[in-house]
């Protein structure tokens, strides 16, 4: 028990020991940072005098724009001398055909429209320069050199013929009455007879007006004739019945007819 004691009281004092140390070197080690930042602040010689307070200002860079040279005016090309012998044969800057002539196309097509005058008919000349003489376009006897000449055919009228007229397109009628059409029906249902006629001892024939469509269905029915009391009931069965589809020309067409029903009472 008296070791625990005596070795507890030994430890207490070496940390003791221990913290002065420690809190004696920071203080140290603060005070020769403190001493050292003021000595610093009073050796800086920030040297003002010498500093240079000119203002530099920055200038926006000029784009160089080279000017383009301007082609040198070309001499006025001097107009061809033309002696007596070839003053009355016309000349051209180009050998261009006329506008009639369309066995020669032109080498390319511009919408730019072309300043020089096609070629006459007859004699001329190509000599970079279009000419026609004062009496209008040379005319035969005249040679000239066989480089610089060329012989064109005259110009004929191109004969446009007329085109072919456009086929007729068949009119079709949009409905095709055909009358009676009882027995033309694929599939024709009997109507009920009314109990009502029946009681009362009523028959007779309905004939019921009917319109076909372009498929052979029944659109609409209306009796024309016929005991009233029978003809709701025919009217009804018309609506079903079925017919086969009709073609006019190769088209489909409606078909309106007459089914007609017969009511008669078993005695």
């Amino acid at each position: 028990m008296f070791n625990n004691l005596i070795e507890s009281s030994s430890h207490a004092k070496e940390f003791k020991r221990r913290g002065s140390f420690l809190l004696f070197t920071t203080a140290t080690y603060l005070l020769l940072f403190v001493v050292t930042g003021v000595i610093s602040i009073y050796a800086y010689d920030a040297r003002l005098e010498q500093q240079n307070l000119e203002l530099v200002g920055l200038v926006a860079p000029v784009e160089w724009v080279q000017q383009e040279q301007q082609p040198a005016a070309q001499p006025d090309r001097p107009e061809p001398t033309r002696d007596n012998n070839q003053s009355n044969i016309p000349t051209r800057e180009i050998a261009m055909a006329t506008v009639d002539t369309p066995e020669r196309p032109p080498d390319n097509i511009s919408t730019t429209p072309n300043k020089n005058l096609p070629v006459p008919p007859g004699l001329y000349r190509v000599t970079g320069q279009d000419y026609n003489p004062p009496g209008g376009p040379a005319g035969p006897g005249t040679t000239s050199g066989p480089d610089t000449s060329r012989q064109v055919a005259p110009s004929r009228p191109i004969e446009i013929e007329d085109p072919p007229p456009a086929p007729e397109t068949p009119k079709v009628p949009k409905i095709i009455s055909k009358g009676p059409i009882t027995g033309q029906a694929t599939s024709l249902p009997q109507p009920p007879y009314p109990v009502l006629a029946k009681q009362t001892g009523i028959q007779g024939r309905v004939s019921v007006q009917v319109l076909i469509d372009e498929k052979g269905n029944v659109v609409s029915a209306t009796a024309i004739d016929g005991h009233p009391m029978l003809r709701v009931a025919a009217q009804r069965a018309a609506l079903q019945a079925k017919f086969s589809a009709t073609t006019l020309g190769g088209l489909p067409v409606k078909v309106s007819g007459v089914i007609t029903y017969d009511f008669k009472l078993n005695r």
